[in-house]
């Protein structure tokens, strides 16, 4: 744009300067022509001040000219821009600008907004789709749990020992599924605190493995765990949670197959890895999973699956230590996801 205005003015000088130049020799030419015995004189005539008047015309409508293309090249794309916030504004998120081919600094301007636009269009999407997953992931085990006590209530289901446990499996993936939607909204917030302390980290990691051995036994998971002793300075409770989540996401997903649970430190980061020998993903999937409440395909009609939350807590809580997660297909055909996390 700078660029633009400098030309466009430098335009305007030279076509003034030069129709004053050239217009002077023109009019001190036809006036020998016309009166070769004319005397000079230093006074005014009538006919000086028409020509220096016409010669100012032609100047000021030059500039006139390019100073209006000029203004049309700058107001369309803010017009455009205008018109598309306004729609936004007004709850349309769909609203792009389309002028382009302005100025540099005028279409990463435009290129800019629709980027904003669309994230907004995403993220409004996203709250849409959470609500009513949230909706629909809290309302099984409420029904669940309405119909047992209502049965208990009529004399319809006999008080026993198993009974009582199930209600409180549902009431524990109750628990779960507000944990990790405090977990998620505190970090989208930028509210997560951790609470850092140096602890071993393949200490820990087999300790949550040790407890949840007996549930990956019964879903016919073998474990192996290959973990080097690593000194971490990190919140230990969530690093048990990310644990616990990737083991569990096996455990759902991956039945009968070979899991193998590494922890190790490289180029300056702390590795925890889960992989194993299961079904995988398609190359679309690993793209969106760890998005919110998205489960494989495969597995959305499975009544042993879950809320759709696990990856994207550990997602959430890796970015909190200010490391990343990753999710890639494992050696053995199924999934492998990593934990790296800043060593210091």
């Amino acid at each position: 744009m700078n660029k633009q205005i400098v030309w466009s003015m430098t335009i305007v000088a030279f076509v003034a300067a030069g129709t004053m130049f050239f217009g002077f020799l023109a009019y001190v030419s036809v006036l020998d022509w016309l009166f070769p015995n004319a005397q000079d004189s230093t006074d005014w005539t009538p006919t000086d001040f028409v020509v220096l008047g016409l010669m100012i015309a032609i100047g000021q409508a030059v500039a006139a000219y390019v100073g209006w293309r000029l203004s049309r090249r700058l107001v369309a794309p803010l017009t455009a821009v205008t018109e598309a916030a306004r729609s936004i504004a007004a709850g349309d998120f769909a609203g792009r600008a389309q002028t382009a081919g302005s100025f540099g600094e005028v279409d990463r301007l435009i290129r800019d907004f629709n980027q904003m636009a669309e994230q907004l269009q995403r993220a409004e999407q996203e709250l849409q789709y959470s609500n009513s997953a949230i909706a629909h992931e809290l309302r099984t085990p409420l029904t669940i749990l309405r119909g047992r006590m209502q049965g208990l209530a009529d004399g319809v289901f006999a008080p026993s020992p198993e009974l009582f446990q199930s209600l409180i499996g549902q009431i524990d993936g109750l628990a779960r599924i507000v944990d990790d939607l405090k977990t998620l909204s505190l970090m989208n917030a930028g509210r997560m605190e951790l609470q850092l302390t140096e602890f071993e980290l393949a200490s820990e990691v087999e300790d949550v493995l040790d407890s949840v051995r007996p549930s990956l036994s019964n879903a016919g998971i073998t474990v192996t765990s290959d973990t080097q002793i690593t000194w971490v300075r990190a919140d230990r409770t969530r690093v048990r949670q990310v644990v616990l989540a990737l083991l569990d996401n096996a455990r759902r997903y991956a039945p009968g197959s070979v899991v193998v649970l590494q922890t190790y430190e490289k180029q300056g980061n702390w590795i925890v890895t889960v992989s194993d020998s299961g079904a995988g993903m398609t190359d679309a999937e690993f793209e969106k999973a760890f998005e919110r409440f998205w489960r494989a395909e495969s597995a959305r009609t499975r009544s042993s699956g879950g809320s759709g939350l696990g990856l994207a807590v550990v997602k959430a809580i890796a970015e909190a230590h200010g490391g990343e997660a990753t999710i890639a297909r494992s050696e053995a055909g199924g999934l492998a996801v990593k934990l790296s996390l800043p060593a210091a």
